[in-house]
């Protein structure tokens, strides 16, 4: 039987052809992700980021925390920018605000991430999907990584 919030999921996920599409091709490719950098991830674990943050590593992923205030979150060292993170990543994942996306996005495609996810509350920025596309990456808009690890990836055998 199928939870509400699967229900819930199932019904916004899938609701247009382009949605549809959208999370077939999320339902491919997360589970070839290994390393996510985390722009915004808060030190404050009552922050969405920091839930987020702790449940991609519980699910196996490499979390590089990106905060210029921290030394340390979730108990990996903190890099001030994704120009200091020392290591290659699959997706960017970011949580800022509106206003500082454009930044975040430039700095993400200088990067070798694939992919660049903008998290939900992060507002839509359509005039950015062209650049990213051009540059051979993908960008993901109000949609939560966390969520469509739970509802597509997880095993919920388990």
């Amino acid at each position: 039987m199928n939870s509400t919030f699967q229900a819930w999921y199932e019904r916004k996920m899938y609701a247009t052809e382009a949605l549809s599409a959208e999370t077939g091709w999320v339902q491919q490719f997360l589970p070839e992700v290994r390393t996510i950098a985390i722009v915004g991830l808060s030190k404050n674990p009552t922050k969405d980021s920091h839930f987020v943050g702790r449940y991609l590593q519980r699910a196996g992923y490499t979390i590089i925390p990106v905060n210029p205030t921290a030394d340390e979150i979730l108990g990996e060292t903190c890099y001030p920018d994704l120009a200091s993170v020392p290591v290659p990543v699959d997706v960017v994942n970011v949580f800022m605000k509106p206003a500082l996306i454009s930044a975040v996005v430039e700095a993400a495609l200088q990067t070798e991430a694939r992919v660049i996810w903008l998290q939900l509350g992060t507002g839509e920025h359509p005039e950015l999907s062209e650049k990213v596309s051009d540059a051979g990456r993908r960008l993901i808009q109000k949609r939560c990584i966390k969520a469509d690890h739970q509802f597509l990836v997880r095993d919920l055998t388990v």
